[in-house]
């Protein structure tokens, strides 16, 4: 039988050119096949139902030719099938060389550590990446010679698998996209939920016998299959990551032993072939790089932070320096003058006091006589108030009983007290701590504020506590008998300037000085609806600053 004898065929190879809608196979899109004979036949015809039995009745009819025709026909088909499958491995490998590029990009442009590990374990288990299902990340601690678990990132459920995936593929993302959401927003919570492996994955890295100390000897990955009947790993290593088979990538940069990540597929039970294996290895040599680039830049930032709080500190000390020999010159010439002056005024002083005593209360002249005595004894508290500032520029300081403190300062001021009728109440805090102070300076301070207090007003109340507040005790001292405006208080506080309520603000800025050069913060603070409460932070530490 001649092949021009089979002159019907179901399938329309035989014709050079088709409508659309005679080839089933033929749809939106390949309308240029429709005029293409020899690409019709190649693309479409050769895999056509039709076309496959047009091919058994040539074959039957007995013609020389169909043994020839059928041999081609099952080699293009094997040869198809090898391109596309070529043509899907070059896809792939397309596909894995435009991630491992935009991993190096992401990697080499940072230096932030946890950034490095969001990207590397975020590459490891997203399905645009190596697709694994858990990824757990060794770091190295070169003091203790130990590899310690740092982070983890995964599912610890199928629940939570799905989720995570579908919230991964409707967010459409790239990989520096999703590395970046897991620092803003999982980093934290991943470390914590994974936080019970990760206290426990602790191996010496001279244990030749463990599988991780292993891999990095060896600078290969190890793949672990059937990991609970195994003689040579450790059953409750095992036990902890609670799988079977998983993958050991050593980090190693410059023959320095960085850390090693541990990746499972702890849902899915996916086969880790030999092929991801290798795809992996190659992506852990920029991994290793970049997280001892970020560490050591991690380290010179702390020293570099270091070197700024000393050089900060060191300008504090020598403006300190320049502030005390400024202080120095002024109290060496302030006693100077006040010595100069205190002894003609206590001359002065003396003869009035002498010349008072024997002059007759009928005498006129008495009245001038008091008015000498009572002026010269107001220049004598203010010279002794300029000379007790000249000896409060460098305090000494030691551990004291704030108890005994107040006590001692309310002894002070007990007789004018008990002159204006004003009483003092003292509630003393229990088991109390010592506070390092000057002793004879805050007691001065105390005393100060005291006789502010009571100055000019007679029948008040006077509250006095002390109690601890973190390394500090509280001395609090409350006053509610006045009212103070702001500008009242601001001038309370300013050297030589007077206020209507409580006389001149020479004492009170006076302590306030005292009280800074020992690092002690006075707060004075006078509500609207009155009183004035006078907070003495006394510290318990001689390291403690305010």
């Amino acid at each position: 039988m001649e092949i021009a004898a089979i002159t019907e065929w179901e399938c329309c190879w035989d014709r050079d050119s088709i409508v659309m809608g005679d080839c089933p196979n033929i749809g939106e899109g390949d309308e240029d096949l429709l005029s293409s004979r020899s690409r019709r036949i190649l693309e479409k015809c050769c895999e056509c139902e039709k076309f496959k039995r047009d091919m058994v009745r040539f074959r039957d009819s007995g013609h020389p030719l169909a043994p020839v025709f059928s041999i081609l026909h099952a080699d293009y088909r094997r040869q198809k099938t090898q391109i596309q499958s070529l043509a899907n491995f070059l896809d792939t490998k397309t596909l894995e060389v435009r991630f491992l590029h935009e991993l190096g990009s992401v990697l080499q442009s940072s230096v932030d550590l946890d950034e490095v590990l969001s990207v590397a374990l975020t590459a490891i288990t997203a399905g645009k990446g190596f697709g694994m299902n858990r990824a757990f990340l060794l770091l190295a601690d070169k003091e203790r010679h130990i590899l310690k678990g740092h982070l983890a990132i995964g599912p610890r459920s199928a629940e939570e698998a799905g989720q995570t995936w579908q919230e991964i593929e409707s967010g459409d993302q790239d990989l520096q996209g999703l590395s970046q959401l897991f620092l803003k927003d999982k980093l934290t919570a991943e470390r914590n939920k994974f936080h019970d492996i990760l206290e426990r994955l602790i191996v010496p890295l001279d244990d030749e016998q463990h599988v991780i100390a292993r891999a990095l000897e060896e600078r290969k990955p190890i793949l672990v299959t059937d990991a609970f009947h195994r003689q040579d790993l450790d059953i409750d290593f095992a036990r902890l990551l609670g799988v079977d088979t998983f993958l050991v990538l050593p980090l190693i940069a410059r023959n320095r032993r960085v850390g090693a990540i541990i990746a499972d597929n702890f849902i899915t039970h996916r086969t880790i072939t030999e092929q991801d294996m290798r795809s992996i290895e190659t992506f852990t040599f920029p991994v290793a790089f970049a997280i001892e680039r970020a560490s050591l830049y991690e380290r010179v930032q702390e020293e570099v932070d270091k070197l700024r709080q000393a050089n900060l500190r060191l300008q504090e000390q020598q403006e300190q320096l320049v502030r005390m020999e400024k202080m120095a010159l002024v109290g060496r010439i302030t006693s100077s003058i006040a010595h100069s002056i205190r002894n003609p005024l206590m001359v002065i002083g003396g003869f009035a006091r002498s010349i008072l005593k024997n002059t007759p209360d009928s005498d006129p002249k008495r009245t001038f006589i008091e008015s000498i005595v009572t002026e010269a004894r107001q220049l004598e508290e203010v010279l002794g108030e300029i000379l007790t500032y000249s000896d409060a520029l460098f305090p000494t300081c030691d551990f004291w009983d704030p108890n005994q403190l107040v006590e001692s300062s309310l002894r002070d001021v007990q007789e004018r007290a008990v002159a204006q009728d004003y009483t003092c109440r003292f509630h003393a805090g229990e088991q109390l701590p010592e506070v390092y102070i000057d002793f004879k300076q805050t007691t001065y301070c105390i005393r100060n504020i005291l006789l502010s207090t009571i100055d000019g007003l007679q029948n008040g109340v006077i509250d006095i506590s002390t109690r601890v507040e973190g390394d500090h005790v509280n001395v609090q001292i409350v006053d509610r008998n006045r009212t103070l405006s702001e500008d009242e208080l601001e001038a309370l506080l300013t050297p030589f300037t007077e206020t209507c309520e409580m006389g001149s603000g020479l004492n009170m800025a006076l302590s306030r000085s005292m009280l800074d050069k020992q690092n002690i913060p006075l707060m004075v603070v006078a509500p609207p609806e009155g009183g004035v409460t006078y907070t003495i932070k006394l510290p318990t530490r001689k390291e403690a600053t305010p």
